[in-house]
């Protein structure tokens, strides 16, 4: 193997990268380990990183706060855009790794480190929107990726490992399901999850982690205003509030009446198809409003076009494409669309549903006087004969060509 001096580690704390670091330690040569973790509102996760990180070998840890930034400069432009993965999947995991990897680059750039290490797998994506990032930022930099090189085949052996070496888990074997935590969402894999026969557990104590399942939801529905200037959230109920606090305000509100569960077959990059089940309560509800929002304020041909660009920013996401120049040309495509996407949408939420309850806007394109089915003085209904003829003229002549030809 390559001999690295300083090796800088994407850091969780949770299985993989707890036995990372004395991995490394033993496999390359005894090198300096600084882990970096990025907080994307992982919450408690993050607590007792530091004395861990340590314990196991690491000679420094850095937690970076990057929550605002997410929501701001990644979670807010996916949400403008309109993109969901394969029609469902609302991308938490996907953009919240370029950030994180962006923020290693700069750490290990500073710390003249010669490699970055990050503990994904060789099946997944994230090893790929992990390392794109790093080349973006650092092309010269050494990646390592122990999933790609080590003898360990499964989470179980990794449980071995870490027993061997005395390192602590927050997981056990029984409740070993591969999750990804942050502001925007939670995803889960694994265990039963695997067979696409078994139904998720959602009421089973301790499964969902940001709400309850529909059937446990509250009796009564509950209704929610959200306020948007230029396609950006910016009020709940009327309440101007951070975009941090936006997104944890409807993360406990949607969590509450059992909103934002999705279960999912969907293609990775890699090829293979995988199975995931996500709870992201406070994003469905956003990407609710802001769709209804914008069918009051963007023009038939700039909405229909959006929903293309929104599928190709999903998969640019998905991929871990985002720092690209089509990326950010889109966003600036994205960006034009949003400039009259202003108003309030209001929400009722009720066992899982979100349902419409009414939309008002400064820049609504919808004109109750020529839509109305009762008389008005705007629309001449004559005017439709010539439009259809000119429209129709290509299907009529082919018909009459077509009897000809018989």
């Amino acid at each position: 193997m390559k001999k690295y001096k300083k090796i800088v580690l994407a850091y969780s704390g949770g299985l993989d990268t707890s036995i990372i670091i004395p991995w490394l330690k033993e496999n390359y040569d005894n090198p300096e380990i600084i882990a970096v973790s990025g907080d994307v509102g992982q919450g408690t996760e993050l607590d007792g990183l530091e004395e861990k990180a340590i314990k196991t070998g690491a000679s420094k840890l850095y937690i970076e706060d990057l929550k605002e930034e997410f929501v701001k400069d990644y979670i807010y432009p996916t949400l403008k855009a309109g993109a969901k993965y394969e029609g469902d999947y609302l991308l938490g995991t996907s953009f919240a790794r370029p950030i994180i990897a962006k923020r290693i680059v700069e750490i290990a750039l500073k710390e003249g480190a010669d490699a970055i290490c990050h503990g994904c797998t060789g099946k997944g994506n994230d090893q790929v929107r992990f390392e794109l990032t790093i080349k973006a930022f650092a092309p010269q930099m050494g990646i390592i990726a122990p999933w790609r090189e080590w003898k360990i085949k499964s989470r179980e052996e990794e449980i071995d490992y870490a027993e061997a070496h005395n390192i602590p888990l927050r997981i056990s074997r029984e409740t070993n399901y591969s999750k990804d935590k942050n502001l925007w969402h939670l995803s889960h894999e694994g265990l039963d999850l695997e067979d696409p026969a078994n139904e998720p557990q959602y009421s089973k104590p301790g499964f969902l982690e940001m709400g309850v399942s529909p059937e446990q939801a509250p009796d009564e529905a509950e209704y929610v205003t959200v306020s948007f200037e230029k396609g950006e959230p910016v009020a709940v109920n009327g309440e101007k509030l951070s975009p941090v606090a936006i997104v944890e305000k409807l993360n406990a509100l949607g969590g509450k009446h059992g909103i934002g569960l999705v279960d999912l077959v969907e293609n990775r990059l890699v090829g293979m198809k995988s199975r995931g089940v996500y709870e992201t309560p406070g994003g469905a509800i956003l990407y609710r409003a802001h769709e209804v929002l914008e069918t009051l304020c963007l023009d038939r041909d700039t909405l229909h076009y959006k929903s293309l660009v929104a599928n190709r920013f999903a998969e640019l996401v998905y991929f871990g494409q985002w720092f690209t120049p089509l990326r950010e040309a889109l966003s600036a495509f994205v960006d034009k669309t949003q400039q009259n996407v202003t108003g309030d949408v209001k929400l009722k939420l009720y066992k899982g549903n979100i349902i419409n309850a009414g939309t008002i806007s400064p820049y609504s394109l919808y004109d109750p006087e020529i839509a109305t089915f009762d008389e008005d003085h705007v629309y001449n209904q004559a005017d439709a004969a010539g439009f259809i003829n000119l429209f129709g003229l290509p299907i009529k002549v082919k018909a009459m060509i077509d009897a000809k030809n018989k």
